[in-house]
């Protein structure tokens, strides 16, 4: 089938960490299929690494790449950012506008809809990458912000949801999909699946990621403390990263006389930083479906990591490796575990990283949203009776096939 070329904006508000990766690499699969790409994000998010990453992206980039201030929580100043988003987008002409995370879902599909009804044909796709879904609906902030889901359920043309886990959350939280829908896993490049080795001075643990509490370093930290307490010695620790509780964790480590044991560095590219230590810890408290999972299985790093979100349709057959979210004595003894047996851990990166590439691919990723695009627009084959759910279904139905051919091999 030829490729119609389209006019794609992707709208976020924080252009850091997985959601921006995931935004990357689509921006440069699609201008490289012939497809005119342009990205709005915030003007206040992002230290000199991430913006090196938007600079690198921009040659790709045919209608540009603009920055606006985005607050994250909702503010009175949403409405003027709002009218500047709009004034922007709507002189690039957009067949698509692409949201990801709460915020830019929110601003892209309420920019559509004015779009439309000015006579634009600009189809509104939402990806939420976990985003308000993180938020308990039993909480007033959840119950709020899961009614505005189902409020701008109605102005959404497409959704794409990147984990089998993402999906179910959505319909529990706000409510069985309107618009077509579809889950399409996060992709990793061919070359990220060579192995890295790790420095001959390398410590006992990594932790990379945001550094705020949904990713845990504050449990990382304190699992280093508990080894001390039972052991007399604490491991050699790494954390890498930046994000707003960065000093509370600093204040943290000195408090616990840790500042021997763990090192902070800033943000680095991840098989960088996997030089740096014989085991990766993910202790999450809230995913979607993290890169930094896949990098980490695909560099064939050992990997201690908690189950949440979309993380065990990652470990397959082997989710039962995968610590208690939030479990701190879990987290210790895995640790413990790991520091005991480094072979086994080698072993077990070694199987993990031999069932991740089929599944995993930035090409199908790219693939399964583009022909998403051409759907809604109707310039691909589509089944006309097909729901949104059935859609859905089927995405979760071909993950499962694959699990099970990878769990006979």
């Amino acid at each position: 089938m030829t490729t119609t070329p389209m006019r794609i904006v992707h709208c976020v508000r924080s252009p850091i960490g997985g959601i921006f990766r995931h935004i990357r690499d689509l921006a440069i699969c699609q201008s490289e299929a012939g497809h005119d790409v342009g990205i709005v994000c915030d003007s206040s998010t992002g230290s000199a690494f991430d913006n090196q990453l938007l600079e690198e992206v921009k040659p790709k980039l045919s209608l540009g790449l603009a920055r606006f201030p985005m607050k994250r929580q909702l503010t009175i100043q949403d409405l003027t950012a709002t009218v500047s988003l709009y004034r922007h987008i709507r002189d690039l002409k957009p067949d698509i506008l692409h949201g990801h995370g709460a915020k830019g879902g929110a601003y892209a599909r309420l920019i559509g809809t004015v779009l439309r009804l000015r006579g634009q044909k600009t189809a509104r796709v939402y990806c939420p990458h976990g985003g308000s879904l993180h938020y308990d609906p039993n909480r007033f902030e959840g119950r709020v912000y899961h009614l505005l889901e189902r409020l701008l359920g109605r102005m959404t043309d497409g959704l794409i949801f990147v984990s089998d886990y993402e999906a179910a959350a959505y319909e529990s939280k706000v409510g069985l999909p309107r618009a077509r829908s579809r889950i399409v896993y996060n992709g990793l490049t061919a070359d990220e699946f060579q192995p890295v080795s790790p420095n001959h001075d390398a410590a006992d643990f990594l932790y990379i990621g945001m550094l705020r509490d949904l990713k845990g370093p504050d449990l990382f930290i304190e699992a280093i403390y508990n080894i001390r307490l039972k052991t007399g010695t604490a491991p050699k620790a790494h954390i890498v990263g930046e994000g707003p509780d960065e000093e509370r964790y600093r204040n943290m480590v000195k408090k616990l006389g840790l500042e021997g044991a763990i090192t902070f560095h800033g943000a680095l590219p991840a098989r960088e930083a996997f030089k740096l230590a014989r085991t990766v810890v993910v202790p999450s408290r809230a995913e979607a479906m993290p890169y930094i999972i896949l990098e980490t299985v695909a560099a064939e790093r050992p990997l201690i990591a908690t189950r949440v979100g979309g993380i065990p349709e990652i470990f397959g057959r082997y989710s039962n490796r995968l610590v208690a979210p939030g479990h701190i004595g879990k987290l210790t003894t895995a640790m413990e575990e790991a520091l005991a047996d480094p072979a086994q851990m080698a072993q077990q990166a070694k199987s993990l990283r031999s069932c991740l590439a089929e599944t995993f691919s930035v090409d199908l990723m790219n693939d399964r949203i583009t022909t998403l695009y051409q759907e809604i627009q109707g310039i691909a084959p589509t089944d006309s009776s097909s729901s949104a759910r059935v859609e859905s279904v089927s995405a979760a139905s071909h993950v499962q096939t694959v699990l099970a051919r990878s769990s006979n091999q």
